[in-house]
């Protein structure tokens, strides 16, 4: 699943580590998510979105499909 994590995350000027702590998850696994190397649980998922400040369909997009 692709995701603009990194991108919302840099815009709001905070860190993997900075993320991580908020979600209460490792730096390693917020890592791993914005490489597409893993797709977090559907609560990490809202967590993300909500310390972000996004809608969680802005930060994942199922392949193939185009943004709306």
């Amino acid at each position: 699943m692709q995701n603009h994590i990194k991108k919302f995350r840099e815009q709001k000027d905070i860190s993997q580590g900075k993320l991580a702590d908020l979600c209460n998850v490792s730096r390693q696994t917020i890592n791993a998510i914005e490489n597409n190397k893993y797709d977090p649980s559907l609560q990490l998922a809202f967590d993300i979105a909500k310390h972000l400040g996004v809608r969680i369909d802005k930060l994942f997009l199922q392949e193939g499909r185009e943004e709306v």
